[in-house]
């Protein structure tokens, strides 16, 4: 069974809303695009890397594929497999795009993702994609998160945890941390919430 990992750059206060440049994503009024910059080094480069060189799919909303199908064909040398790797592109609008292999789902996007889950094929990585991530945590479809936690909070922007995330409990499976304070942590599903008392 593939497994769905969402990837993200996320800020203490929990905002994901583009990390990677100022006109990423100004929606909503969102003044700090290009926020993760400063952070950059030697370490979370290595790690990044890394992450980005395991074989994946990649399952996307429609305004992170709109705003990476221009970018990424004109720069297949930093990251070769995002070229060649299918794209599932959840929209209830867009039913095709020039940057292929792409499979636009609509409608029960998750039955849909249930479905490719089942499949067999690499796992399913999510950048971006804020409202696609929404509708994955309420059905309870994200088997991973691969986070990179910076030092930063940004008071506002579209944030992982939203309205509907469901109870669940994750355990580390792995962590680090860059000199420049960015943590990167990977956080697998781990089954229900249990309680107890100390």
């Amino acid at each position: 069974m593939r497994k769905v990992i969402v990837l993200e750059h996320i800020s203490l206060d929990g905002v994901i809303q583009a990390p990677g440049g100022p006109d990423e994503d100004t929606s909503g009024g969102f003044a700090y695009g290009g926020w993760i910059a400063p952070y950059s080094d030697a370490i979370l480069g290595t790690v990044l890397r890394r992450q980005m060189n395991m074989p994946f799919d990649l399952l996307f909303g429609r305004k992170t594929f709109e705003i990476w199908a221009p970018y990424w064909p004109q720069h297949a040398d930093a990251w070769p497999g995002v070229n060649a790797a299918t794209k599932y592109v959840a929209s209830n609008t867009m039913t095709s795009g020039e940057w292929q292999p792409s499979v636009f789902l609509n409608g029960d996007i998750a039955e849909k993702v249930t479905k490719i889950k089942q499949q067999q094929g690499p796992d399913l990585h999510v950048w971006g994609s804020g409202n696609l991530i929404q509708t994955l945590i309420r059905h309870d479809l994200v088997d991973a998160f691969w986070l990179m936690l910076y030092p930063i909070t940004l008071g506002g922007g579209k944030r992982l945890f939203a309205d509907g995330t469901i109870p669940a409990a994750f355990k580390v499976t792995e962590s680090i941390v860059t000199s420049n304070g960015v943590i990167v942590v990977n956080y697998e599903r781990a089954g229900a919430i249990t309680t107890g008392s100390l």
